[in-house]
């Protein structure tokens, strides 16, 4: 089954995903947002995944640690994303560092492209099934 999507479904599988738990994150932000000495967190994964796609099945390199970079074959499906503590916001007098417009915005631009990557995938789904019962004929 695994031959059956391209490296772009894949790709858009994979994004789908990292949009997710960037959505759960940033709602975890939201929702804290005036708990006081709360941190808020980032997700980061737009540079891994694009370095994942360009390697992609380039090739037979396999990693020896966790913490080197994916590539070669399956390289999608062993990405991982980055979250960490959020350096880019300033500390409030309690101590929270969730800016709320930033991450609204973040869960805004979020959303949209996710709706982008499903949409995507539904046409390259759609595409399939109109080849297997059309293409035969």
């Amino acid at each position: 089954m695994s031959g059956l999507f391209d490296k772009t479904t894949n790709a858009l599988g994979a994004a789908a995903q990292f949009r997710q738990l960037r959505q759960n994150i940033t709602g975890a932000n939201i929702a804290n947002a005036e708990t006081p000495g709360y941190v808020a967190k980032k997700v980061d994964f737009e540079e891994s995944l694009a370095r994942a796609i360009d390697l992609d099945g380039t090739g037979t390199l396999e990693t020896s640690q966790p913490e080197h970079f994916p590539t070669g074959r399956g390289s999608l499906s062993s990405l991982r994303a980055d979250v960490y503590d959020n350096p880019d916001v300033n500390k409030n007098v309690d101590g929270n560092t969730v800016d709320l417009e930033r991450e609204m915005a973040t869960l805004a631009e979020n959303s949209i492209m996710y709706k982008a990557a499903v949409q995507l995938i539904n046409k390259k789904i759609a595409a399939l099934k109109y080849a297997a019962s059309e293409g035969g004929r």
